[in-house]
């Protein structure tokens, strides 16, 4: 029996100028280094297949399944705010659609596939450590409850790709519910071509925003609902330390997932002005720069729909800016109920907002880890003794014991019992995320000695990130000054 993939095709039935027909090109040797096996049955996939022979080449792009119409995606973007009108899968293959158990329509795209007509001179390959740190990242962060996409399978190629120096290729298997980007829109907008941006707009209320279309006003309901979606996401990328390092309008997802993990990066020490991104030199990307340059993105969006708005320039340019206006409300709500839910709060005080801040402000100014800050503040909940294990993360740890007297009185104007509160806190406060310095050593081990066993062990931690795992402990340290990595690259 072969390998089924039970594929529809509802993006390759667009015109002809959304993507380009290019199939995968064919490599040496594949070998399957990972396969998602809970990912596979969740898609309807049967995982022993996949990890056959035939599996691995079917992941690698040296063979094609039954039923696949392998496409590039057309898209452009404003990259780092230049705006580049043609840019493009050049490197990333879709094979088709799939209904996952959930009835909810997924793509299969093949990362590091081979050039195609958007690849603008490059190889259109993936080296082995990108493909490890996307699998991981993606993998934890669906692990921690953020949307986005997902990583089904790495395959080595058995072939080198050329970088810096030769580095062993892969190739990732990607999941999402859509490769639509902002960047996508973008491409029609800037050629002048509303119909384009018309048809997209209608595959995507389809697709995502079905309520959209019973609306009096479906193209606004669409971009309301994409603002939404993008406001609680960063809100969410902040509540855990995440940067995503290159938020680039072509790395937008219109479904409101995380998509694209380059030089992304969790913080350790608390500080807003973080930036790990090796390209990223003026720090547009920062840490607390986010969600302003999600609105950024968003009224890049909103451009490009507006000859769906109205005829009437003046008009339509209203409509978007009393949506985009809406923006900020919506991240500070989805923001402050996070910070409420990490500090063990159930209801809401006027006083809270600073309370949280506050807290923040001294983890800034005193180097305090940020993860773990939070995590053990969870169990000082339960138990003042506690607080011994969160002052030593202070460089002035006085600075932590009078923001903890602010915070036992508030808690105290609670009528929920502490082991309650615990339980609640730990829910939202992980023990671990994937540390700069582990994932590193991970692709080392990989890259340098094909050592895949710290990979394995490291996704095994990160898939329950909220659990103690005693076994793991070390895991949820931060580095030693010798450990860590202050600068992330872009895999391309």
């Amino acid at each position: 029996m072969t390998v089924h993939f039970p594929f529809e095709h509802t993006y390759a039935a667009l015109p002809a100028n959304f993507f380009a027909r290019v199939a995968p090109t064919p490599v040496a040797s594949p070998r399957l280094i990972k396969l998602n096996r809970p990912l596979a049955v969740h898609l309807g996939l049967d995982p022993d297949r996949l990890s056959t022979p035939e599996g691995a080449e079917i992941l690698a792009g040296k063979r094609l399944p039954d039923g696949a119409d392998p496409i590039a995606m057309a898209y452009a973007g404003h990259q780092f705010g230049h705006f580049v009108p043609q840019l493009g899968d050049g490197r990333a293959i879709l094979l088709g659609e799939v209904i996952d158990a959930d009835g909810v329509r997924r793509d299969i795209q093949l990362k590091g596939s081979g050039p195609t007509p958007f690849s603008r001179r490059g190889d259109g390959r993936a080296a082995l450590g990108p493909v490890l740190r996307e699998y991981i990242v993606s993998e934890a962060m669906a692990a921690l409850g953020i949307p986005t996409t997902r990583s089904l399978a790495a395959v080595t190629t058995g072939e080198s790709v050329v970088r810096e120096t030769l580095l062993p290729g892969a190739v990732l298997t990607r999941v999402a519910s859509s490769h639509i980007r902002v960047g996508t829109f973008q491409f029609f907008a800037a050629r002048g071509d509303t119909e384009g941006v018309r048809r997209l707009a209608d595959h995507v209320i389809v697709r995502h925003y079905p309520l959209a279309a019973g609306t009096d006003r479906p193209y606004h309901a669409l971009l309301d609902g994409v603002i939404a979606r993008q406001a609680e996401l960063v809100a969410r990328w902040l509540l855990v330390g995440f940067i995503h390092g290159v938020m680039n309008t072509d790395n937008t997802a219109i479904s409101g997932e995380t998509i694209d993990y380059g030089p992304c990066a969790f913080m350790d020490a608390y500080n807003p002005a973080t930036v790990f991104s090796s390209i990223d030199e003026q720090g547009r990307y920062a840490y607390a720069n986010q969600p302003r340059i999600a609105l950024w993105n968003l009224t890049r969006l909103a451009e490009c729909l507006l000859p769906l708005f109205s005829d009437q320039q003046d008009e339509a340019i209203s409509e978007a800016q009393s949506a985009l206006a809406g923006f900020a409300e919506k991240f500070d709500t989805a923001y402050q109920a996070g910070l409420r839910k990490k500090l063990g709060l159930f209801t809401a005080e006027d006083g809270d907002r600073a309370l949280a801040q506050d807290l923040l402000e001294a983890m800034a100014k005193n180097q305090a880890d940020f993860t773990l800050t939070f995590r053990r503040l969870s169990d000082a909940a339960l138990d003042t003794a506690d607080d011994r294990s969160i002052r030593p993360l202070f460089a002035d740890p006085a600075a932590y014991d009078e923001w903890a007297v602010r915070f036992r009185e508030r808690i105290g104007r609670e009528t929920q019992d502490t082991a309650m509160r615990q339980a609640a806190m730990r829910s939202v406060n992980p023990a671990f995320i994937p540390r700069n310095h582990r994932v590193e050593a991970v692709i080392e081990a990989a890259v340098n000695r094909d050592d895949f066993a710290p990979f394995e062990e490291l996704l095994a931690v990160l898939s329950k990130p909220f659990e103690d795992q005693p076994a793991f402990a070390g895991y949820a340290d931060p580095p030693e000054p010798h450990q860590r990595v202050l600068r992330t690259f872009c895999g391309t």
